[in-house]
């Protein structure tokens, strides 16, 4: 039987050495001559990375598939895609991004929650930009954003923007899992009206994760029960989150997936069903919307 690993025990060496070189390239000589380099490092990287390019290709096909019209084009593709959203990462906390390149929709439905006292829980996922959401919350006074990261996989990465940015580990909360603790701290967030991320579509770097199967591009795959636990339990509304890049811009969706979760106790498992079959639909709509701004290199269906 194939032996599939988790996505947190995968080696990330190879892309954070890369991204220390692009990073200072792009520092010292801007976006336009970095491209150059670009190729280069992502093509050594596509090529070690064995494991990233099946997936890709595995995805890709499965895009194709459900959906023959679209031509997201081949794994190579989506690999330098993954590259750019990572310079762009870099430039939103390096201060180029600025409220003129991002356009929004549903912004002002989040903005009246905040308005009301009251934060919300935004489910997130691999799909885009989340990082510059982030910038955008630390330009706002009045927008708090607390993201929920993964420690095994998240620190190098976080570790490398915070030489140049303190300000890009603001609000990060690392965490392997969702503990009481993590449900109390973030439930004095929400009553002070500010929002909380996290994404709900890679399951929890623990020994035994929670798990419920829906279906997503064709195939039943793993999504993690934790985050919409968790949204029950801080009792407030819920939206969906996706940050794309169209058209040359950041186009930031907002848009609602409840007035706050409920799971009764009876019925519990059935109903976190319903809910996570409901983000795995809306998160296949929009990566149908942007193939190759799914950044989940690794074994999604069996992983």
């Amino acid at each position: 039987m194939k032996q599939t690993r988790h996505w947190a025990e995968m080696q990330e060496s190879g892309i954070v050495w890369g991204m220390r070189l692009l990073l200072k390239i792009y520092l010292l000589c801007g976006r336009r001559i970095l491209q150059v380099f670009l190729y280069p490092v992502v093509s050594y990287y596509w090529l070690v990375n064995k494991r990233g390019r099946q997936a890709s290709q595995d995805y890709l096909a499965r895009v194709a598939g459900f959906s023959p019209s679209l031509k997201p084009g081949g794994s190579y593709r989506h690999f330098i895609c993954f590259a750019n959203a990572l310079i762009d990462k870099l430039a939103a906390w390096s201060g180029t991004v600025s409220r003129a390149d991002v356009e929004y929709h549903g912004r002002d439905v989040v903005m009246a929650q905040i308005a009301s006292g009251r934060g919300a829980v935004l489910l997130g996922s691999h799909l885009g930009n989340l990082d510059v959401c982030r910038v955008l919350a630390h330009l706002d006074k009045d927008i708090r954003i607390n993201v929920l990261v993964h420690t095994k996989h998240a620190e190098k990465f976080n570790r490398l923007l915070s030489q140049y940015n303190e300000a890009s580990s603001m609000n990060l909360i690392q965490v392997t899992e969702i503990t009481a603790a993590t449900s109390i701290l973030l439930n004095d967030k929400i009553d002070n009206g500010e929002l909380v991320i996290i994404t709900a579509d890679r399951t929890p770097v623990s020994e035994q994760p929670r798990v419920l199967k829906a279906r997503f591009l064709g195939e039943e795959a793993p999504f993690p029960q934790g985050p919409f636990i968790l949204a029950a339990l801080l009792k407030c509304p819920v939206y969906t989150l996706f940050c794309l890049k169209q058209r040359g811009r950041h186009v930031i969706y907002f848009d609602h997936f409840s007035d706050g979760l409920k799971f009764p106790r009876k019925t519990r498992e059935q109903a976190m069903l319903t809910e996570i079959r409901r983000y795995a639909g809306r998160l296949q709509a929009y990566c149908l919307k942007e193939p190759l701004q799914w950044f989940n290199f690794f074994d999604f269906w069996h992983g």
